[in-house]
């Protein structure tokens, strides 16, 4: 006797586990295998994290994948070329964002679009930011403080060099930050002693692959408070 088959699912339980796989099966895979899977994937359920970084789509597919979400997707990775309008109807259309994932090497202009929308993202806990947003640091932060009240985990990936300036406007405006990555770039004695001082909520601070020198007991005194703290010297491939 034939066993159940899998298009004969509910469509609750094959929703469930449509929701565990990545945005590229839902787009490629998923929807022609049979008629009942094809309309599960449609689910906005299935679109919570919706990841771009792996898929190079037009302008235009982008919002229909952002669609597909009805306004639920919390999870968000953006692809290395996404234009104002697609970053800004982004902000629109999914309010309840979580968490956004832009790449090192996006272009220069979304460190200026990015301040102008994250009013609209209150519930946003994680940003992960590169090396373009450098320029416009301080105000993405104080927008940040302003807005989203459940904001505590920072990645800054592929910076140049983190100094004063840049780590203080991290202990001004995100005083409370719990997960903070500063990896990929170079961070002096100076700035990481401003950051160890200033954000006292830290659980878990990463340094790797940053620090130019030896963390001496001042500074592993100053991080004391600090569950996991991370630090590991600099290969000067990475800083030049």
């Amino acid at each position: 006797m034939a066993g159940p088959k899998w298009e004969d699912l509910q469509k609750d339980c094959l929703v469930n586990i449509l929701t565990r796989v990545g945005t590229e099966s839902l787009l490629y895979d998923i929807p022609f295998v049979c008629k009942s899977w094809y309309r599960a994937s449609l689910d906005p359920s299935c679109w919570k994290i919706i990841n771009f970084q792996e898929l190079p789509l037009a302008d235009e597919y982008l919002k229909l994948i952002i669609n597909r979400s009805q306004g639920n997707a919390t999870s968000v990775m953006l692809p290395t070329s996404c234009p104002d309008e697609v970053f800004r109807y982004l902000a629109d259309k999914c309010p309840a964002l979580k968490a956004l994932y832009l790449p090192s090497v996006m272009g220069i202009n979304r460190s200026f679009v990015l301040p102008e929308v994250i009013s609209k993202w209150k519930n946003l806990e994680l940003l992960k930011i590169g090396r373009p947003c450098i320029h416009n640091m301080e105000r993405i932060l104080e927008e940040i403080s302003l807005h989203c009240k459940n904001f505590c985990h920072l990645e800054i990936d592929n910076i140049p060099i983190i100094q004063a300036e840049e780590a203080s406007a991290i202990v001004t405006f995100l005083p409370n930050i719990r997960y903070l990555h500063l990896r990929h770039g170079v961070i002096d004695q100076k700035s990481l002693k401003i950051i160890l001082q200033g954000c006292k909520k830290l659980v878990h601070l990463d340094v790797r692959d940053s620090l130019l020198f030896e963390c001496d007991d001042q500074l592993l005194e100053l991080a004391s408070h600090i569950a996991n703290f991370q630090h590991v010297l600099c290969k000067l491939s990475w800083c030049y």
